[in-house]
């Protein structure tokens, strides 16, 4: 979203004042005549106004700009003009300047794609996907958040050998909040942590509590409870509770409290405390609640020395 966020701002800025981003993006440039500066301000202002302008007038001038001796600015402002413009051949242009054009502007291309968001276009990603470098693939995942199009997403994910690559992808679903994509990846051989961490940036809190109840593996179980923890909610705090009261594992008990502690529901290490009747366990309870900051930790300490709890 960086990239769309950049260039609209830049373009509308010129639209309304005329000079603002190119105060910014041309005048900090040294050995530079006044008269280069006036220039590059105006030619930015007209590639802004272009925006209100007719597709049929926009696409020669924008054609002009990105073949011409221009600076990047200028090329990146006209790459983005050219991704709202609904003509096939606008959209032609941009498919040629992802697969061809100069490395540097190939990767603002697939953006400016992703930014389009015309379905014959972002069509093309997948193909730029399987057959680009680190850099390609990178842009093209972006392309597709800015987008919207989680299916491609999953469909890169669920047909990938590259563990990277899968991982990449699942962070990139997990910042869209494609639950049902990622619950689809689950059969996966051997569930990684990154798609833990992916349900856990989607916010999905049902499928993190079926996995964190799932004894089977522990250290898929581990995962999931401290996931469930960066969730939040009273609902995943209770869970988080049930969990450490449940088990006989040390290893569960201490990824459970951390969950509670980074979820911050000292209510619950509270209640644990209060139940609990192991004076080793109490102590480290008593610890965890030191540092949340809970009101109760003071009576607690009166208590500890009182001998009532």
């Amino acid at each position: 979203m960086y990239y769309r966020s950049r260039i609209i701002f830049m373009l509308l800025a010129l639209f309304a004042t005329g000079t603002g981003v190119a105060q910014t993006s041309v005048s900090d440039v040294t050995d530079v005549t006044d008269v280069t500066r006036e220039k590059e301000e105006l030619k930015l202002a007209a590639l802004a106004a272009l925006m209100m302008a007719p597709s049929e007038r926009a696409l020669p001038i924008v054609k002009k700009v990105l073949h011409g001796n221009n600076s990047d600015d200028l090329k990146e402002g006209a790459l983005f003009i050219l991704s709202q413009i609904d003509l096939p051949e606008a959209q032609a242009l941009l498919v040629e300047i992802a697969r061809d054009g100069d490395s540097e502007f190939r990767l603002e291309a697939i953006r400016m794609i992703g930014i389009g968001g015309y379905d014959d276009t972002l069509s093309v990603l997948s193909s730029l996907y399987n057959s680009g470098d680190a850099d390609m693939k990178e842009a093209v995942l972006e392309a597709y958040l800015i987008s919207g199009n989680s299916e491609a997403v999953y469909e890169l994910a669920a047909n990938t050998d590259d563990e990277e690559a899968f991982e990449e992808a699942v962070n990139i679903l997990g910042a869209m909040g494609a639950r049902d994509e990622l619950r689809k990846l689950r059969d996966r051989d051997g569930m990684s942590e990154a798609l833990i961490g992916a349900f856990a940036i989607s916010g999905d809190a049902e499928t993190l509590r079926e996995i964190a109840l799932d004894g089977s593996n522990a250290e898929r179980q581990a995962h999931a409870i401290e996931a469930l923890g960066i969730v939040g909610g009273s609902e995943v705090s209770a869970t988080l509770v049930e969990i450490y009261s449940g088990s006989a594992s040390g290893e569960i008990k201490k990824t459970a409290l951390h969950g509670l502690l980074i979820s911050g529901y000292d209510e619950g290490v509270l209640q644990l405390y209060r139940e609990s009747q192991d004076m080793g366990e109490k102590r480290e309870l008593l610890e965890v609640l030191v540092i949340m900051g809970s009101d109760e930790i003071y009576d607690l300490i009166d208590d500890a020395f009182s001998g009532t709890r």
